[in-house]
């Protein structure tokens, strides 16, 4: 499992991930911090990167597009550093490895997570 931290989440999380077994990178050391959301997108999923964000527009990317990729990690809390919400978003990891490792949207809020599996295909009535 491999973990990209968007620019909306501190860099604090790639030692955090790391201090657990997980490989994790932070968007500043990659790419330009004002790289549009689909760039973001196409690096991770070009490498088999879950995106952690605190941001919707990632999810809707995939969810939009009925793409099957890259996995999105989404934190609707308030406090998103490690201390606060590091052991619940370790718990949905592997609680979700599969799932993410598959392609799936999981949100994380102060009361439960929810998943979505990929593509999210469009129903016609």
């Amino acid at each position: 499992m491999k973990i990209l931290v968007d620019m909306n989440l501190p860099a604090d999380w790639v030692v955090f991930f790391a201090a657990h077994g997980i490989e994790a990178a932070h968007w500043s050391a990659i790419g330009k911090p004002d790289a549009k959301d689909r760039e973001i997108m196409a690096w991770a999923r070009e490498r088999r990167y879950i995106v952690f964000t605190h941001d919707l527009d990632l999810a809707a990317i995939v969810a939009t597009t009925n793409a099957d990729g890259p996995s999105v990690l989404q934190t609707r809390t308030q406090d998103v550093l490690p201390g606060a919400i590091g052991r619940d978003i370790l718990n949905v990891l592997r609680d979700h490895h599969e799932a993410l490792g598959q392609g799936a949207i999981v949100t994380v809020d102060e009361l439960k997570s929810r998943i979505r599996i990929l593509p999210i295909l469009k129903i016609e009535l």
